[in-house]
């Protein structure tokens, strides 16, 4: 079944590897097998020559999340590699969320030679085309073949050189036959060591013209989801807007960002005195309700700034239209009265000051005031776990007068799989200190993410659990509302809340993580300024009990504040 000329498992790895090394692979997550094993080999040399970070993980999902981790904050393309059969399924969730949030990771999966297919060989099934939809390429590289320009074409793909296509994941199928170990003679080469391949300065403003006064004056504001980037901060600087941005924008700050601005999209509705015309939408809106529905709003004309493909929704299937340069969009949004952005900023920061009043009088922390107390001492790396955490920090977190932390978030598709990992991956590409928000049940899904071989680079990362016990967030969408009515007994609580009596102390102590736990936000604050070094989990211990009711006070606050300064105005 070989040919004379055909290469060796080794030899094609270490091909596989050179390409992906020529296409600006620096860091690689292996997951073991015996059947990636030429590729662990051919990994493990060029690691001895300083041009790759290996990093090991015997959990394949876990593997995939930090690679994909490692992609975020290198912005360059990470791989992971696994052997043959259900290791390679284990990738699908990282895969999933690379998809949607145009994630360069490549997925090098091992696989047996043809004439194993259809034999009933151990850990042998179709691996091609696993993925489906979700790759923007897959290839299959026979054993014996050359796979350097499979390889190739897929770090094109992933990183989005390919014409009208974003980046995103790629998948890489290298069949390998026995042998799959290196030539009794090959060693090793000597070890030489790398500089950092990857150093992130941190957030940094941007500056724009400010807007020509023969624009016109519109009731225009600014929405900057997720992945916006600054340039949205700048725009609605430069227009004279209000802007309404999500934590996971990284434009939440600057002199015209609005803290809880979901709650005051009702005071600025189809009946108020100043309404909302035009929305100018910067990145991928992906968490409130309220914004939902002012993108849907009737009679509000909406654009979006698209100057690259993106891969979160399918072209002609949102009512936005899509904008390519800041000139034409400048032209669109107009600039903003002084009234109007006053108008925006009273009621903000009386929302605000309404607020921090309510939190301030809670004894123990909750929900918001600890992602208000993260947002306000989180440094260098920021990562937010979906459900509750990032909805906290959405709705308490202060926006700063200048940037002070990268934030990240899996909102790709918005899942709590692989918090911890992802998380790590950031921590480890961008060499910096990092701290991630989660809930306890994001935790808990992802616990495993706490493994670290013997040996294996330990980030600098800060783990702030908020445990309550359970989840939170379907207390608070209509779930709430059937459970307070009693007519389905337990249920809710059993099904959405899912309680549980987990011991994370415990959980730290046997990975070998630091642990400490707080009650209060002022406990909270003085965890999140000491040294870091190394891993620690500071879990926030609070109860969902009430958390229903401290919502309903916060927005009754928040509403009477607000009307009273728009009145007044």
């Amino acid at each position: 079944m070989t040919s004379q000329d055909s290469l060796t498992s080794i030899g094609a790895a270490r091909v596989a590897v050179s390409a992906l090394l020529d296409g600006g692979v620096r860091h690689v997550v292996v997951a073991p097998g015996s059947r990636s094993a030429p590729m662990a080999y051919a990994l493990a040399e060029a690691e001895a020559t300083g041009r790759v970070i290996l990093h090991v993980r015997i959990d394949e999902r876990d593997a995939g999340f930090t690679a994909l981790g490692l992609a975020l904050a290198t912005e360059a393309p990470a791989a992971v590699v696994t052997t043959s059969g259900t290791a390679v399924g284990n990738l699908l969730p990282a895969v999933m969320e690379a998809n949607h949030a145009a994630v360069p990771l490549i997925v090098v999966s091992a696989d047996r030679p043809e004439e194993l297919h259809g034999t009933g060989a151990n850990q042998t099934t179709i691996q091609l085309d696993l993925f489906g939809d979700h790759v923007r390429f897959a290839v299959d590289v026979a054993a014996g073949d050359n796979p350097q320009r499979a390889v190739t074409t897929a770090l094109y793909a992933a990183t989005g050189a390919l014409e009208d296509t974003p980046p995103g994941p790629v998948q890489v199928n290298l069949a390998f036959r026995d042998p799959l170990v290196p030539e009794p003679d090959d060693a090793l080469p000597p070890a030489a060591g790398h500089g950092p391949f990857h150093y992130d300065a941190g957030p940094q403003a941007l500056d724009l013209p400010a807007a020509p006064s023969d624009l016109p004056e519109r009731n225009t504001v600014v929405l900057a989801g997720h992945d916006a980037g600054p340039v949205a901060e700048a725009f609605a600087r430069a227009q004279g807007l209000p802007l309404l941005a999500e934590p996971s924008s990284n434009a939440r700050f600057g002199p015209n960002a609005i803290g809880p601005y979901r709650l005051l999209l009702e005071h600025f509705g189809p009946g108020s005195p100043t309404p909302i015309d035009r929305v100018v939408l910067f990145g991928r809106p992906t968490l409130s309700r309220p914004v939902s529905a002012l993108l849907a709003r009737e009679g509000i004309e909406s654009v979006i700034y698209q100057p690259v493909p993106v891969a979160w929704y399918d072209e002609g299937r949102r009512r936005e239209t899509p904008i390519e340069t800041l000139p034409e969009l400048a032209e669109f949004a107009g600039r903003g009265s002084a009234e109007w952005l006053d108008s925006w900023l009273l009621a903000g920061a009386a929302a605000q000051h309404s607020l921090d009043g309510v939190l301030a009088g809670e004894s123990a922390a909750n929900g918001p005031s600890v992602g208000a107390t993260v947002w306000e001492h989180a440094r260098g790396k920021l990562v937010l776990g979906s459900s509750n955490g990032i909805r906290d920090v959405d709705l308490a977190g202060q926006p700063h007068p200048d940037p002070l932390a990268t934030v990240y978030a899996n909102r790709g598709l918005a899942g709590i799989d692989g918090t911890l990992a992802t998380a790590t991956g950031i921590a480890l590409g961008s060499g910096r200190e990092t701290t991630v928000l989660l809930g306890d049940l994001t935790f808990l899904h992802d616990v495993g993410g706490l493994l670290l071989g013997h040996g294996e680079p330990t980030p600098d990362l800060r783990i702030v659990v908020l445990n309550d016990a359970g989840g939170a967030i379907f207390g608070l969408l209509e779930h709430g509302v059937v459970e307070d009515s009693g007519a389905y007994g337990t249920a809710v609580e059993r099904l959405f809340g899912t309680p549980h009596s987990v011991d994370i102390a415990a959980l730290a102590a046997a990975y070998g993580v630091g642990h400490s736990a707080v009650s209060t936000t002022a406990a909270l604050a003085e965890a999140l300024k000491a040294p870091l070094k190394g891993r620690t989990i500071v879990e926030v211990r609070v109860d969902r009990a009430g958390l229903r009711g401290l919502h309903a006070r916060i927005k009754e606050a928040i509403h009477a504040a607000v009307g009273k300064v728009l009145t007044a105005g």
